[in-house]
This record gives structure tokens, sequence and C-alpha cells, in this order.
């Protein structure tokens, strides 16, 4: 009898398996260097890679395992900076709201998480939802269920009426006034009690709405809903505790305000003026580009229906822009971190954004960097997103070479996340 998943993932993080484990590369791509090296050996220790080596190396022991993929280009798991785990776009969103509980949002949740570790994900940033996103980001790290290793950011952070202000376009006897507690801050002190309360709640990273959004209740898309000085107080806090601050913006003086106010990302950047991409590659802020999203809006708002009125012409204008606006950034030198804003679109389908990054003019092997070890850099944390000897063994492999058709990168065929096989 097999021993399930979840047990599996128990043993092995309190290293009660001793064999260690051969994987037998026909390519592997090295992330840090850039390079695709051929017939390779990773061996995995546990949790952890212990040995990578040229040539195809025998176990040293009858009870190691070794695992054929010789045929394949072997990955480090890979890294996606935007998705909403809790939620997937469809035409009851705006309802779900009235008619979901937490305990339902959170069962939900798991078959995405599950869903985003078969597509190679093994690793996300959870930039916004309830607090069921905390909640399911422990319950991976204790192997109650399958998933990625999740950095969450809780609930995001907004002004009232913000594109995060959860009550937008509620009736006036539910609206009420919402405060820091629910991520609604209007003032410095507002903002610094927000980022507390978010540390106090578990979250790992903060996520504040910049500007008008997509896909919220609201009329605009693009006008600036802080401060400076209130994004200056959030990013300050954030430091204080060990955070970083990532930006939900479209419009370019929300994004202005927020690179000269100390956020690390930028998310979306859809109407970014030259003049900002310059402010970015001076202040090292990176653009998460999320293009499979603006995709996803633009065709979802053609089909009648699906989104409220008021959403429609903010996803038609959006949309379409986010490409082009990635294409300048990047030959600009904006620095770029792999993100999708799965949820907008179905989990397991985040592989779709390597090709439209390379259609907009980044190369492929930049591309795989950005979702491996530029996010690592980006998380300070130096064990995920390569293939290296003291790296957490999360590693994925397609068929194919992704850097001569990286659409391959849709179809991961094999999936290990901390020393365990979810995928082969």
């Amino acid at each position: 009898m097999k021993t399930p998943l979840f047990l599996l993932a128990f043993f092995m993080s309190f290293g009660l398996f001793a064999q260690d484990t051969y994987l037998h590369c026909g390519q592997l791509i090295d992330t840090r260097n850039g390079q695709l090296l051929k017939e390779m050996t990773v061996v995995v220790s546990n949790n952890e890679i212990i040995k990578v080596e040229k040539g195809f190396l025998k176990p040293k022991s009858k009870d190691d395992e070794v695992i054929d993929l010789k045929s394949k280009t072997v990955i480090p798991g890979l890294i996606d900076m935007h998705v909403h785990m809790e939620e997937e776009s469809n035409p009851n969103s705006y309802v779900e709201p009235f008619t979901m509980n937490k305990e339902d949002i959170a069962f939900r949740s798991t078959q995405y998480a599950e869903r985003t570790l078969m597509a190679g994900f093994t690793t996300v940033r959870d930039l916004g939802g309830s607090g069921v996103n905390t909640a399911l980001r422990d319950a991976i790290d204790k192997g109650w269920v399958i998933g990625p290793r999740i950095y969450s950011a809780g609930k995001a952070i907004a002004s009232t009426g913000g594109h995060a202000d959860p009550t937008n376009g509620w009736m006036d006897d539910i609206v009420g006034d919402p405060g820091p507690e629910k991520g609604v801050v209007n003032g410095i002190e507002d903002a610094r009690k927000a980022v507390r309360q978010r540390y106090k709640n578990g979250a790992d990273v903060i996520k504040i709405t910049a500007t008008g959004g997509v896909l919220s209740v609201a009329k605009s898309s693009s006008n600036p809903q802080f401060t400076f000085e209130e994004i200056q107080a959030i990013c300050t806090i954030a430091r204080d505790y060990g955070m970083h601050v990532a930006a939900h913006a479209h419009g370019d003086e929300g994004m202005k305000r927020a690179i000269l106010g100390g956020v690390k990302t930028i998310e979306h950047g859809t109407m970014m003026s030259e003049e900002t991409m310059d402010l970015m590659v001076k202040h090292g802020v990176y653009l998460v580009p999320t293009l499979t999203a603006g995709k996803e809006v633009t065709a979802n708002a053609k089909i009648e229906g699906y989104f409220p009125a008021i959403v429609v012409p903010k996803a038609l204008d959006v949309g379409p822009r986010i490409l082009g606006t990635f294409g300048k950034a990047y030959k600009k030198g904006v620095k770029i971190a792999f993100g999708t804003d799965a949820g907008v679109f179905k989990h397991g389908e985040n592989g779709r954004e390597f090709a439209y990054m390379e259609e907009a003019g980044m190369p492929a092997m930049e591309v795989i960097q950005s979702a491996t070890f530029t996010n690592a850099l980006v998380l300070e944390n130096e064990k995920i997103g390569v293939i290296e000897v003291g790296a957490f063994a999360d590693i994925i492999a397609v068929d194919g070479n992704p850097l001569e058709k990286i659409d391959v990168m849709t179809n991961v065929v094999f999936v290990m996340k901390n020393g365990v096989v979810y995928l082969k």
C-alpha cells in the first residue's frame, strides 16, 4: 500500500525517511547563471538537495530511489508572486461574499492550492484574501493539505472606497464603515495600525491598493488612492516588522507615490510612464506584470453579464494595455518578477504567463529566471528558486526545451516540493 502524499510530506519534513533520491536529468536549467546544463544528477536527501553533479550518478545504497528524467528539462520549482488562493473568477464572484462562509472558502481553496502545485508552482505570494489565505498557508505547512509554500498578505490594505475596500457596491444598510482591522485606512495612524494588525494576524507581506482597480465595484481603475505620507508610513512599519510591501497600481501617479514611499514591487503597472520606469530602475523596485490577468479580464468583459456594468469599461481599457507597458519597462531595464494574478483566471493555468512575457520581448531564459531565482531574491529566501546544494528540493520537469518552445511550461510532468514527489 502506498503512503498517502500528506503523510509522506509529514514524515519527510521531520527527516523520518533515510533514503536518498537520485534525479537523472537530461537537461537542467541553472537559474542563477542562466545556463542549460546537460546530463546532470541531482541528489535529494529528505527535503534538501545534497549534490548536483555532471553525469548520471549511481546510487550509493540499494534503498535509494532513481527517477529517470533523462528525456526532460529540469527546473527549480516555480514561484508566482501574485495569486489569490481564496477565489477564482466566475459570473457569481460578486455574490459569493453573501452566500459563502469562510469555511466554504477554505475548503474550496484547497483545490486551488493543489492545482497550483501540480502546475509546477511550489511557492506563491498570495496578495489578498480574507485571512483564509493565511490559514491555508499554515495547513499546507503542517501537511494537512497539498499545495505550494505560501507567503500570505492576509487582507490587502485600501482606503475608503478603494480597490480593496470589501464593502464597495454594497447597499447602505450593510456597507458600514470598515476600519484598519478590515484593511481600510484613512490617515497615517490608520495606516500604521493596519500593518500591525496584518502582523498580528500572521501575514508575511503587506499588500496595498495604491490606485483604483479593474474588478472592484467602483468607477476608477487608475486614480491614486493613498497619499504619499500614508504609503511611507505603511512601508516604514512593514520594515519594522520584517515585511515588504507590494502595491497594486494601474495609474501612474499612484505608482510614483508607491515607489517613493518604499514599496518593493509594483503589481500590474498598466499606465506606467517612462519617467516612472526610470524611477523604478533608480530605486530597484520590481514590476510584477500579471499579463495573463490582463488577457483574461479583456475576454470576460466581452461576455454579457459576466461582470457588473461598472467593471466592463475598465476591463476593456486596462486589459489590452498591460502587455505593451511590460515590454517597454523590460527594455528600460526595470527589474521583472514573475506574477500572474491567478484567481482572476483559473488556478493551475499560471504557466500561460511565460509565453506572454516572451511575446513582449523578454528572452525565454530571463523569463524562467524571473519565475525562480529573481523571485527568490524578492522573497529573500536563498533556499528556493535554484537547484543547488543546500536548497530546498523544489524541482519540476517539462517535456522538451522551454528555451526553444516556452509553451511547454504549461505542461509540467514532474513536481517535487520539499523532497516529496507529487507528480511523476
